[in-house]
């Protein structure tokens, strides 16, 4: 199957990006490459950029998709954490905008064997990086109950995420539960009939959760945040594409952070902690998928943008 994905919030990113000809440029999840594509078009022969996935899938995609621009651009197979690792080999010391697509690819979820959609029966799998020896077969079979509890409410936030693990460790105990057909009926048998029709698949919210619990998500994005802005020269642009409200909750949280640091009680006259602000947050609200994107692609409905400016 080719690696198909639409770039979600395209031209908004690439706009915001305010990107220079012959400057540098980061994509810490370049997926198929189409933001990539979009900035590298805009980039002079002294501009580069660099493209970071963990998926052997979309790195093999996205150099053929860039192979047009040659030595501009360098494609390194690592999860966006190790950015600083990889902008050293490369020597790279400061850069002028990093882009981050949190969204699981389209490629992906319509992959089966890969284990991700809970709309096909395949091995229960999740890995962003086939690398990886644990996958979510080992999360559903392996977690106690309490720890799948935690995990349901915290990162899918299910309301029913107590009688969903309750159930998960019923069945094993019956059987090995080995595909992603198992767990969506074991899902559904967890929620009350008349409430499984009510805000989309039943087993979303799980699959969700166990995605991110599987692949470090959350802990990578948080880890990742304050030194991402340190890595942009000044004027240089952070831009953060988020699906769900964890996510977004981080990022908006983080940015107010990094333009506001003063941790002074309110009734200070002067500031006396000493903290200084590292840039100015330029969405104050999340920008949003227009009415032409989401009557295009049904999966930008939840994408939220936000942008951070180095001072």
């Amino acid at each position: 199957m080719e690696f198909e994905h639409k770039s979600v919030l395209l031209a908004e990113t690439v706009e915001y990006l305010n990107i220079k000809p012959d400057g540098v440029y980061v994509d810490g999840t370049l997926g198929g490459g189409g933001h990539a594509e979009a900035v590298c078009r805009r980039l002079s022969g002294l501009g580069r950029y660099v493209g970071i996935d963990q998926d052997e899938d979309a790195i093999r995609a996205a150099a053929a998709r860039l192979a047009p621009f040659g030595e501009r651009v360098s494609i390194v197979r690592e999860n966006y954490s190790q950015m600083g690792a990889v902008l050293s080999s490369l020597g790279i010391r400061a850069v002028d905008g990093i882009l981050l697509d949190l969204g699981v690819s389209s490629y992906q979820l319509d992959t089966p064997e890969r284990g991700f959609s809970y709309r096909e029966d395949a091995g229960l799998d999740m890995r962003m990086d086939r690398r990886q020896e644990k996958t979510a077969k080992d999360i559903v079979n392996g977690y106690s109950e309490a720890e799948l509890f935690r995990m349901i409410r915290d990162y899918g936030e299910d309301r029913f995420a107590k009688n969903i693990a309750k159930h998960i460790v019923a069945s094993r105990k019956r059987e090995e539960i080995r595909t992603t057909g198992q767990l969506v009926e074991i899902i559904k048998g967890a929620i009350p009939a008349k409430l499984r029709a009510v805000g989309g698949h039943p087993a979303k919210r799980t699959f969700q959760a166990i995605r991110i619990e599987l692949n470090h998500e959350l802990e990578v994005l948080e880890e990742s945040l304050d030194a991402m802005i340190g890595f942009l020269k000044p004027g240089g642009r952070l831009c953060i594409i988020t699906f769900h409200s964890l996510e977004d909750r981080m990022v908006k949280k983080s940015f107010r952070r990094n333009e506001d640091p003063c941790t002074c009680p309110p009734g200070f006259p002067v500031c006396m902690c000493g903290k200084v602000s590292r840039g100015n947050v330029i969405t104050r609200k999340p920008v949003l998928p227009s009415e032409e994107e989401l009557s295009d692609n049904r999966r930008a409905k939840s994408a939220r943008l936000r942008v951070f400016e180095r001072a």
